[in-house]
């Protein structure tokens, strides 16, 4: 008899754990609540799902936020070129884009899935679907199967948790996997959404709803300190919405942000004109001043500014839309500059989990062996993906995490 493996959520770090732990010959049994896997994969890329990032080891590590060194076995153990490997040698053909974001050729999500769905299959794994399991069996710090909803017990010698955080529930993604280790006695750090967008306190901020910035600078300060060293800064595009921002920049802050923002609010500066100093924007100000010398304020602002912007900007640095150009003082024209330079609103708090891309937050990894991902209070118990306080940038980090350590937890069991 070859020794049983249970698997818990057939999503990405669990379907790689399958396929991983029943390519060595162990008899692989994978526990689905949904009516199909992969739900949360088929949503990731806007659908296209970014599978994992092409850049070297060094930027990949950079690009983790919490617990990066958690992570050096199982990424050196399987990295985001075996990640690539892996995709490509069961059918899957992928390209690199923008930031070394790898992607299906096919820029369907579906196909990802495929391919993991048809891996399991070919190595012989069961996956049970709408089967949602309650509880773990552990007897003598030993885990020894599981429970099953509506009571019923199963045995396994090994069983892998991979039931995912808690961003967009939608998908299963409801903590209930937490749930279960916390009353076993794991310890758990405090879960926040990340990677997710910004309520805004300012009412400005409907009135530029739907557009775009590229090319601007964000900078992310405590109110209590602000002025001071950003808590985060980048360099990128963002989005204004009817409730606050998204976009790349704020979907990276709010990592940073996040475990933060309950007790502090936040101070957001964008810088418009990144590329040119004070001096230089004064200047370049003053050249286009020239040009519109006899129009009024409210017309001489389309060189500078995209058209939804300029009534938010001349409400905000407070100079007469009707004022005449030729008639504006030097200190109305550097207030101007200082709004173009340091455009600044009130961060209240982070959207929920519902429009999450990740969950921070989750079982501490001190209480798991990184070099197996088993638990080191249940033994033949292990743990991959988003359940765990490991969490990265977005450009595929987070799948190359699930990836990583489901790999690795297959590789383990015993």
């Amino acid at each position: 008899m070859s020794q049983s493996v249970f698997v818990i959520g057939a999503g990405a770090a669990g379907m790689m754990a399958a396929v991983t732990a029943a390519s060595k010959g162990y008899d692989v049994t994978v526990f689905e609540k949904n009516e199909k896997p992969g739900k949360k994969l088929y949503i990731t890329g806007k659908g296209r799902c970014n599978i994992t990032n092409a850049c070297d080891m060094e930027d990949l590590f950079q690009n983790i936020v919490t617990n990066r060194k958690f992570m050096y076995s199982s990424l050196y153990g399987f990295d985001n070129r075996a990640v690539i490997d892996f995709f490509e040698q069961q059918g899957l053909h992928t390209k690199v884009e923008r930031g070394n974001r790898v992607f299906p050729i096919s820029d369907k999500s579906s196909d990802v899935i495929g391919v993991l769905s048809n891996a399991m299959r070919k190595a012989g794994v069961r996956v049970r679907y709408m089967t949602a399991v309650e509880d773990i069996i552990v007897e003598q710090n030993c885990v020894k199967g599981v429970i099953l909803s509506g009571g019923k017990k199963e045995w396994a010698d090994n069983v892998i948790f991979a039931t995912g955080g808690r961003s967009y529930p939608v998908t299963g993604s409801d903590g209930k996997g937490m749930e279960i280790l916390a009353g076993h006695g794991h310890g758990m750090k405090p879960v926040h959404p990340a990677l997710v967008p910004m309520n805004v306190k300012e009412e400005f901020i409907k009135d530029m709803q739907g557009l775009s910035l590229k090319n601007v600078r964000g900078s992310f300060y405590f109110k209590s300190k602000q002025g001071k060293k950003p808590v985060y800064e980048e360099f990128g595009e963002l989005l204004f919405t009817h409730f606050g921002i998204s976009g790349p920049i704020v979907l990276s802050a709010s990592s940073f942000l996040a475990k933060y923002l309950s007790n502090e609010e936040v101070i957001f500066k964008i810088d418009l004109k990144p590329a040119l100093s004070f001096g230089q924007l004064d200047d370049r100000i003053l050249r286009e001043f020239e040009k519109n010398i006899n129009r009024d304020f409210k017309n001489s602002l389309d060189a500078l500014l995209p058209k939804k912007m300029i009534p938010v900007m001349i409400a905000y640095c407070g100079i007469d839309p009707n004022k005449k150009i030729n008639v504006i003082s030097k200190e109305e024209r550097q207030n101007l500059v200082k709004a173009l330079k340091e455009f600044t609103m009130t961060v209240v708090s982070l959207r929920g989990y519902n429009e999450a891309i990740i969950t921070q937050g989750g079982i501490d990894v001190k209480e798991i062996n990184p070099a197996t991902m088993e638990s080191k209070q249940i033994q033949h118990l292990f743990l991959a993906g988003e359940l765990l306080d490991v969490d990265a940038l977005t450009g595929g980090f987070n799948l190359q995490i699930a990836w990583s350590t489901g790999h690795l937890a297959g590789e383990s069991v015993y």
